[in-house]
Parts: structure tokens; sequence; C-alpha cells
């Protein structure tokens, strides 16, 4: 499958590459893009068995910029509601996919772009970084999920302050609030990324994909339904060839050959 404003890069080890492409406009999402997307991760991604995705933005100054704008404004306010409920559907494919994605966050992260981020299970930042909701100054607010996945991540207070004053923060408040997992060099934010994804790539695949399903949706459930969530799904771990590898190959001081079953 093509695409004109997205490109894909399956490696050998079994890790994607995913980036926005349209670097001249900092990567913005249109309704164009956000199709793209949106086949990608209902069509490619569940057939691509990854071990690992990472996400990005082309060029070297920004992740996504946000929504298009321009074409925002253009619309009515059925279009918009159309648009936000694809950006919802499209967001929540990359977030209930069982394959681990890292967002490799290489400049500015801004509305629809610090979602997209959000949406992914981890985040590495470039120290030139800038993260935020500036919706507020358009007169609407992060609507592509910004204001229910932050809070989660962040609490209530700093998400109102974020989202309240749409004012942007660098890497090291990113870091400090919990909004990133780890700020790198400009130049090493793809490096560090493959690295982080090829430490997951090591390990039983069927094991890091129930425990996404396990800690995802038992972030919604009440303790104790999360905990019988997760019984059920390490049960199902051990019933299973990967799990004889690794304890074997553990035994026999060895490094592990699983295969994902």
């Amino acid at each position: 499958m093509s695409f004109e404003y997205i490109s894909y890069e399956k490696k050998e080890d079994g890790i994607g590459i995913l980036s926005i492409n349209r670097p001249k406009v900092l990567n913005a999402l249109n309704w164009d893009t956000l199709r793209e997307l949106g086949k990608f991760f209902e069509e490619v991604l569940p057939g691509e068995n990854l071990k690992a995705l990472i996400v990005t933005g082309a060029g070297d100054k920004a992740f996504v910029a946000g929504a298009d704008i321009a074409q925002m404004n253009s619309m009515s306010a059925r279009e918009f509601k159309e648009y936000v409920d694809y950006a919802h559907k499209v967001y929540q494919l990359l977030e209930d996919d069982p394959c681990p994605s890292i967002a490799a966050i290489n400049g500015y992260a801004l509305g629809g772009g610090c979602e997209l981020a959000l949406a992914c299970d981890i985040r590495i930042a470039s120290e030139k970084s800038k993260m935020g909701f500036p919706e507020v100054k358009l007169g609407i607010f992060p609507g592509w999920g910004g204001t229910q996945r932050i809070t989660r991540v962040l609490g209530l207070g700093k998400t109102k302050e974020l989202v309240f004053t749409g004012e942007m923060i660098d890497a090291e408040e990113a870091l400090r609030i919990g909004l990133v997992e780890k700020i790198v060099p400009h130049d090493d934010v793809m490096t560090e990324a493959l690295a982080l994804a090829g430490s997951i790539a090591k390990r039983g695949p069927l094991a890091v994909r129930l425990s996404k399903t396990a800690i995802n949706a038992g972030s919604e459930m009440d303790l104790q339904k999360a905990l019988l969530l997760e019984k059920t799904l390490v049960s199902l771990c051990f019933d299973s060839a990967d799990r004889v590898e690794g304890m074997q190959s553990f035994l026999e001081k060895r490094e592990p050959s699983f295969t994902g079953e």
C-alpha cells in the first residue's frame, strides 16, 4: 500500500518506523494525512506482526505541530465533528493495537501532535522539543483525546494548567511532570528510540503484547476486575511456547529464541 503523506519502513528485527511526512508544514495533520494514518493502523499494522513501532515526524523541526488550522478554518460545524470523530478513531486504533509504540518526538508536538504522542505507549523527546495544547488560543480545546489521555498521565491540576493557558512547555518540563519518559540530544532521538525498540524486540512478544493489554485495559477498571484480568492474561502467557523457551533458556544460561507463540 502506497502513501503520500506518511512513510513506513519495516526493519529486519521486527521494528517498524512510521513517519508523518509533511515537513514543509511541520507535519500538520490534515484530512488526507489522517485518512492515511487510519488506513495504516487499520489495514497495515495488524498484519505486520511487529515487535515495536516507532512513530515520528519527518524533518528535524517537528513531530507533529498539530492539526491543519487552515483546513479547519474552512470547515462547517458538521465537517469539524466528522474530523474529530475520525481522529478519535485513528488514535484509538494506535492505542489499542497490541504492538508497543514509541513516540520519537523530534521537535514541536502541539495540539493533535501532542495527542498523537499520548496515544503511544512511551515517549522519548529531543532536548529541543516543545509540547503543549495551544487550542484555547484558537477558541477551541484539545478534542482528539487530549483532555482525557493527558489527565490519566498528569492528573487534573497540571492538565488544567496546560489546557487552560495553551502555553508550550520545553522538554525539561515535560520530563519533570511525566509527559515524556526520557530526553536525549536532538540528533539522537531516533537512535534512542531504535535502541529502546530493540530492547523490547528481544523480549517475549506474546508477553509484551498481553502486558500492554493488561496495563491499558486494567487502568480503566476497578482494582479487583483489573487483577482478574491480569491473572487471566499472565496464565495465557504461561501456557505458551515462548514461556517454555524463556524459562528453559534461562536455566541453560543462553539467549532465548522467541516465536511469539
